[in-house]
This record gives structure tokens, sequence and C-alpha cells, in this order.
């Protein structure tokens, strides 16, 4: 065994080769937006970096800023807000520092980056606790403010919001949701072949799962910056992948909008955050300042004495890595209360944080299902062009081409109707926003048109669909193969009796998007609403279990009691409930595990439907198991034994034996009766006695022939309720199924004491 991990040091030299992909992340504050709270009268900013390592306590700054208003006299407040609290909040008068060198204010143009270390005095390592440096998506924000000394008159006001460099969004994230919903597609290309396999319905569920999870980020809510970041990470399946400023995309779009006539802004390229509401996360509220005591004020002045600000400070390899990530700011905008510029809760926060202008949102997403749309025609088109091909020139598969050639249309329309199914989402939450904004009259258009388009190619297979089910039956939709290869993405996961089962999964969808685009002023509405329809929903799911398989029932219950769960939890976010910013972030943390568990046992469930438990040796699988991935679900068992036992409809109803069918008798007197016949009259046996086989249907019992026929005859159709066509169920003389079960009514038999059940027979012929 030693000698097996031994080998493992010939691996080591090939892990040098990735060390250079590697680097320590020190622990660090900066800041990642600057922007003017007040109009800017005396000081004029171009660019605001600063970093603070925690390391050395030192700060690393980069900074162009200009005082253009004189004689000035002004005092400076510089506050810090960290989830809601104040740490740092304090007035400096500054005509009282450094000998008054700063009253008045000299006009000035400032350009510089230097490193300078933090004199111990000032204690900043014991305010800023640890955590600060490790929590994702940072809610803090500092501020200054100068006011005029003798008017109060705010002369400059200047946010900057901090961050630590952790983010619950990850491009690694975004890559490995893709990646497992491209796995999900090839498996439901390989297996929807076979119209009721459970790999196409199981790629809905998943991308319905991260279209679900990016819509709650849509709502009228004050969501936790954590919570916010992490649902961006599901933005692509909404067809809103990330872009800039510069894309040409969105350059495009703009031009279209402003042609007709859009008049709403284009996205800038700076950050969605600095922008955002100032009473939403990451600013929460603001508290009145305080004068700054004289020890933090003796401790500024000896750090502006005893730092050169014309020299080379020290920067570590890994700070200097830092601060090369840091982007300037580039032109700092006004961002007030009254600002036309302003991010409002919901769907325009949630776009801009992905580099998409609110007004781009529907012509985004328009683009995207007409480059899905396109693919799919040429991906279906070319395989018409194959199968004609084949068909003209091969010989040895003749009637097999020909037979896919017949079912292939019925192919195509199934998947155009799995991809209406798939954008429906998307489509009908922004094409009824797009209605609300107003803004360029072709963006409407197009929006309805789309809009139309995906919901009557859905209405007109459920049409078709309820329309057979209605004139003949049900379990006419899953016998005609040219209906169920092509509307079967809507039913065939069901029962026959259950097969509407899509239909109110839709109409809850259109419902949810209706209060999401239509509600934008009302969180408390949207949530409410839309936490009454999943629990209707779980509800249905609780009340019918449409599924073929309990298994199937358990997934779509759990992710139902998700959706429930988490939309209940997201009632903390309204704003009107004023919950302090501490208990969002953990809701938020938590909904966002909830989600990720979803997301793990969906991975795990198209594992099993691609057939991963053909790779569990046959000794470790469960008994009688059949391992077919394209039938496989988690929760159930494989086999036609373990899905839902059938009611004895009509269309599957099997009679029974008459030998079987006997009723119990009503007096006792009708049991002697009965034992007197079993005799014969010539010879006085009986097969009462007779000593019968395990399982007496299969062999022929041993009396003789004789008593044999005697027995037969107290079975005759004159004696019996059946109908006169016994003979399609009886044998031939020769046959097991001669033998004639003993009755139950005979105490002094006790081995048969019971009757027998048609499972213990083999089927009929």
């Amino acid at each position: 065994m030693f000698s097996r991990v031994a080998r493992l040091r010939y691996l080591a030299p090939f892990l040098l080769i990735f060390s250079s992909l590697t680097a320590a992340k020190d622990e660090s504050l900066f800041t990642s937006s600057v922007t003017y709270c007040s109009p800017p009268e005396t000081l004029l900013i171009q660019q605001f970096d600063i970093v603070y390592f925690a390391k050395n306590e030192s700060i690393w700054f980069n900074i162009s800023a200009a005082s253009v208003d004189s004689n000035v006299n002004v005092t400076a407040n510089v506050m810090l807000n960290v989830y809601g609290m104040h740490p740092v909040n304090f007035t400096i008068d500054l005509c009282s520092l450094f000998n008054g060198a700063l009253c008045p204010l000299p006009m000035y143009n400032f350009t510089g980056s230097d490193s300078i270390p933090l004199p111990s005095s000032l204690g900043v390592s014991g305010k800023i606790p640890s955590i600060a440096f490790q929590i994702p998506d940072l809610e803090a924000y500092a501020q200054l403010s100068l006011t005029e000394v003798n008017t109060g008159v705010l002369k400059a006001c200047v946010q900057a919001t901090l961050s630590n460099g952790w983010s619950a969004h990850q491009i690694a994230v975004e890559w490995a949701t893709g990646g497992l919903a491209l796995l999900a597609l090839l498996s439901a290309v390989y297996y929807s072949f076979m119209p009721d396999t459970l790999a196409p319905f199981r790629l809905f569920d998943l991308l319905y799962l991260y279209q679900w999870t990016a819509s709650t980020a849509l709502l009228d809510l004050n969501y936790s910056s954590v919570y916010r970041a992490f649902s961006t990470n599901f933005a692509w399946a909404m067809g809103l992948f990330s872009a800039s400023a510069t894309s040409p995309i969105q350059i495009s779009i703009n031009n279209m909008r402003h042609l007709t006539g859009g008049n709403m802004a284009d996205a800038t390229g700076d950050s969605a955050v600095a922008l955002v509401n100032r009473k939403l996360s990451p600013y929460n509220a603001m508290t009145s300042s305080t004068f700054l005591d004289t020890s933090i004020q003796f401790a500024m002045e000896n750090l502006w004495t005893s730092t050169n600000m014309t020299s080379t400070n020290y920067v570590s390899h890994t700070s200097a890595a830092s601060v090369e990530e840091l982007s300037a700011a580039g032109d700092v905008q006004l961002v007030t209360q009254s600002s036309s510029n302003i991010l409002q809760a919901g769907v325009p926060i949630y776009v801009n944080s992905v580099g998409i202008v609110t007004a781009n949102s529907f012509m985004t997403v328009f683009l995207i299902v007409l480059m899905i749309a396109a693919i799919l025609f040429a991906v279906l088109s070319v395989g018409y062009c194959v199968l004609a091909a084949t068909s003209r020139h091969g010989q040895r598969k003749e009637g097999y081409v020909a037979d896919w050639r017949h079912r292939y249309p019925s192919f195509a329309r199934a998947w155009l109707l799995r991809t209406s199914l798939i954008v429906f989402t998307p489509v009908t939450i922004f094409a009824l926003y797009q209605w609300t904004l107003k803004d360029s009259w072709l963006s409407i258009l197009l929006s309805v048109i789309l809009l139309l388009a995906v919901v009557g190619y859905l209405l007109y297979p459920i049409f078709i669909t309820y329309r057979l089910a209605l004139r003949s039956t049900p379990y006419a939709l899953y016998t005609q193969p040219d209906v169920l290869a092509s509307h079967g993405p809507l039913y065939a996961l069901y029962r026959s009796e259950r097969f509407y089962a899509t239909t109110p999964l839709i109409l809850a969808i259109f419902v949810k998007a209706l209060f999401i685009a239509f509600s934008q002023a009302n969180g408390i509405v949207q949530v409410v609403a839309i936490l009454v329809v999943e629990c209707l929903v779980l509800a249905y799911l609780l009340a019918l279990r449409p599924h073929k398989s309990r298994g199937a029932d358990v997934l779509a219950t759990y992710l139902a009691i998700t959706r429930v769960v988490c939309t209940g939890l997201m009632i903390a976010f309204v704003e009107s409930l004023n919950l302090g910013a501490i208990p969002r972030v953990a809701i938020g943390i938590v909904i966002a595990v909830i989600i990720s568990v979803a997301v793990i046992v969906m991975f795990i469930n198209t594992l099993v439907n691609l057939g991963i438990m053909r790779l569990i040796p046959a000794r470790y699988r469960r008994r009688n198991a059949i391992p077919d991935g394209s039938v496989a679900e988690k929760g159930a068992e494989i086999g036609e034994n373990n899905w839902r036992p059938r009611n004895p409809t009509p269309e599957r109803n099997i009679p029974l034996d008459p030998d079987i069918n006997q009723p119990y008798p009503d007096s006792p007197s009708q049991t002697l009766t009965d034992r007197h016949s079993l005799y014969s009259e010539e010879s006085g046996s009986t097969t009462l006695g007779s000593l019968l086989p395990q399982r007496w249907s299969i062999q022929p019992s041993q009396p003789s022939t004789h008593s044999r026929s005697t027995s037969q005859s107290q079975y005759s159709p004159s004696q019996s309720n059946y109908s006169p066509s016994r003979s399609n169920y009886i044998s031939s003389a020769s046959s097991p199924r001669q033998s004639v079960p003993p009755s139950p009514l005979h105490a002094h038999s006790s081995s048969h004491s019971r009757q027998p059940t048609i499972d213990e027979h083999p089927p009929y012929p």
C-alpha cells in the first residue's frame, strides 16, 4: 500500500505547472464605486481608488481630484456605514488642522498614487472586525461631506462603496451551471427518440429552476447584496448574458431604440452599485454626524507630518496584484433621491448588474430567443437533409430510414414545443415588462409579436390534446404514436388520468410574470401573490400526484417545496418591514444554500438519467432493477413493477378465471350440499383428500380422470354466473389449468384455507 502512495511523488512536478495560476489573497478593503451625493461645487473628483491592507495596516491610494472654489472655510464629515451601523462617524474642523493650512480651502489639483503606513495610534485594525474581510458582497460605504462654516451650505459630498473582493457571483458558477444544462440537453436529445423517457422533461425542470432563481431577484424588494449577486449567476438562463457598454449587441439596440422614439438612458461603464437607490442595499440608512475627539485629530496630524507624499513606499507583490484588479472609476455621476438615473429595486437593478441597461432588457432576450430558434431550425434542417440523403442512397436500411422520415416531423414539432416551454418564462416576464417602460414603439411591437408566437405555439398543442382526450379517452393520447411523439412533452410524463397536469404549471408561470411585470411599485403585493401561486402549485402536486412514478412525484414536490420556502423567506426583504441589514444577509445566504442544494439534486438526477447506474457493479444494485437511465428517477425503483399501480379502467381490465371467481355460500346447508356434490356416485372418490403441489395452479393434480371430470362438473356454465364463453379461458384436458382449486368451505382441508388470487395464475393466452 505504501508503495502505491509513494508513486504519487512523481505527480508533484506536474502540480508546479499550475502554481503560477494561484495567488494569495490579502485581507483588504477597497473602493468599488464613487458617486457624488450632492451637486459638486467645491470638490471635483475624476478618480478615487483607495485600498486598505490589514496585513501591514497601510493604505494605497490613486486619487485625481481638484478644489475649484476659493475663499471657502469648510468642515469635513467622515462617515462609514457597515450593514446599517456606523462604527466611524466624525466631523473635522479643517481650520484647526495643520496650523490653519487648510483654511480657506486652497485651490489645488491633486493627482497622485502612493502607499502610506497608518500609525498605530489610530487603532484602525481594532475597529475593523476580521469578518469584514471574508464575508461576500460586503455592504459598506464611506461618505465625505464638506460643509461651509459660516453658512452651513453643503459644498461637496462624495460616497464610495467598499468591497473586500469576495462575491457570491462567480464566473466559475456560471460555467458550471451552463455545463450542467448542456449535459442535460445532450441527455434529452439522446433519449428524446422515445417520447415517454424522463431526460427531456428533466431538461425543462433544470432550466426552469435556473430561471425561477433569477426571477426571484426581479421583485420590488430590498434584497441583500449577497443574494442579488448569487441570483446573477443564473441570469444567462433568462437570456441575459453579461455585457458591457461597448458590446456591439447593446450598441445596436441603443441605436434602434433612439431611432424609434426611445429616450431612456444608455448603459455606462460604471458599476450598477453606484446608481442603486440609497434606501436599498448596500447603502441602507444614514445617521447624523458627531464631532471628532481630540485624540483622533492628533493622530491625523501625526499621519500628515510623518508621511512623505512624494516618496515611494513598499508594496508587496500580492498587494500589487490586488491593486491591479482595481478599475478606474471613470466619470463620477451625481446620484440623489431626485436623480433620473437612479436604479429602483427589481428589474432595473438586476439587469444593470449584468451590464444591460433597463431599456435593453427585452430586446436582449428577444435576440437570444431568435438565436435559439435559428440554431434549432438549422439543426432540424440538417437532420432532415441527412435522412433524405440516406433514404436515396442507402439500400440495406431502407425500411428503417423510411420509418424515421415518417416520424421526423413529429420529432421536430416536439422539440419546437420543448423550446417554447423553456423560453416561456423569460419571454412573458420581459415582454410584459417592456409594455410598462413606454420607451420604443418598435420594442413594444416586437414584444407583442414574440409573446403571441410563443403563447400561440403552446396553446395549439394544448387544444389538440384536450380535444382528443374529451372526444375519445385520455388513454388515446398514449396509444396514438403521432400524437404522442408531437405533443408528448405536455403530458407523456403524467398518468393518463392526469394528462392536463402541465396546464396549471404554465398558468402559474404566466400569473407570476403578470405580478413581476405590472406590480413593480409594490413589493409586498408581488411576494404575497407569488407565494400564493407557489402554495397552490404545491397543493396541486400533493393532491393529484400526477406523475407515473413515485420518484417523479417526490422530485416535483421537492422542487415545489423549495420554491414555497424560498418565496416565503423573501417576505423579510419587503422594504416596509425595515428589517436590519444583517438579518437580511443571513436570510439571503440561507435562500442561496437551499437553491444550491436543489441544483445539486438536479445534477444527480441528470447523471441518473444519463445511465450512470450502469457503472455500478451488479452486486450493489437493487434486486430486479433494470439499469436504464432513460426511465430512471431519483427516489424511484427502475422497472415496470415500480410504477404507480394502475386503476382497473376499461382499457386495462383483465377478466377473472371463472374457476376462481366463485361466491362464498350464504348458509351452512349450502356447504353440505356442495360437499356432497364433490363425491362420485360410481367410485365414491373425491379430490378433497388429494395431495397437491405447492403451485397447484401450474401442475396437474393426482386424482383419477373420472374423479377429475366429476369435479369439473360443479363449475358447469349452468351453475356459474360467468359468460358461456368460458371456453376461451379453459384449455384442453391435458392443460394444467384443468386442475380445480380446493374449496375453502371444507374444514377438514386446513392446508388450503384461502382462495387463490389472480397473481398465482400465468397470463391468459
